[in-house]
């Protein structure tokens, strides 16, 4: 039996997977403040769905992270105060994000949480932190799927150089 065999619950956390825990614990609550502000500025009906979900996984992580750091003796960051609603119409044109822009900035942001999900998976050497993690892939992908979408369907889409003519092939 080595030292680090059995229930992983019972292994202690190494200081990477204490610090990608805590930080994603972070970033999620900066994310449910972002992305409430983010609902009061959307006009779009189906983005303020994919913006509601994002806040429900964001709340998820932030529930599952923190239990985790709690668990092990951590102090999780401090959460952020929940933002009110506000009508739209009340945001002064020139203050206003628009659905593009939204839908920009949550793809990017999605995207970036897939890179860190991937490398608290290949930190880990609790499988319970690396299976959590890989949940959280598994559902920032989908998500990703969806907000892609979203932005091909509504054209808001900014797409890369695309190579229109392609070489010939002998």
């Amino acid at each position: 039996m080595g030292i680090l065999s059995g229930n992983p619950k019972n292994e202690p956390m190494h200081y990477g997977e204490i610090y990608s825990v805590w930080q994603c614990s972070m970033v999620a609550k900066g994310a449910v403040s972002c992305y409430q502000a983010f609902t009061n500025h959307a006009g779009d009906k189906d983005l303020k769905k994919i913006l509601d979900d994002l806040i429900d996984q964001a709340k998820l992580e932030i529930k599952e992270c923190d239990a985790l750091l709690t668990e092990n003796g951590i102090a999780p960051a401090p959460t952020l105060p929940e933002r009110p609603p506000v009508k739209l119409e009340d945001i002064p044109a020139g203050a206003r994000f628009t659905d593009p822009e939204i839908a920009a900035i949550v793809a990017a942001d999605t995207s970036l949480g897939l890179v860190a999900a991937s490398q608290t998976m290949g930190q880990s050497i609790r499988e319970d932190i690396g299976a959590l993690f890989a949940k959280y892939h598994a559902t920032k992908t989908a998500l990703g799927v969806r907000i892609l979408q979203l932005t091909k369907e509504k054209g808001w889409l900014i797409p890369p150089p695309l190579q229109v003519k392609r070489p010939d092939s002998e």
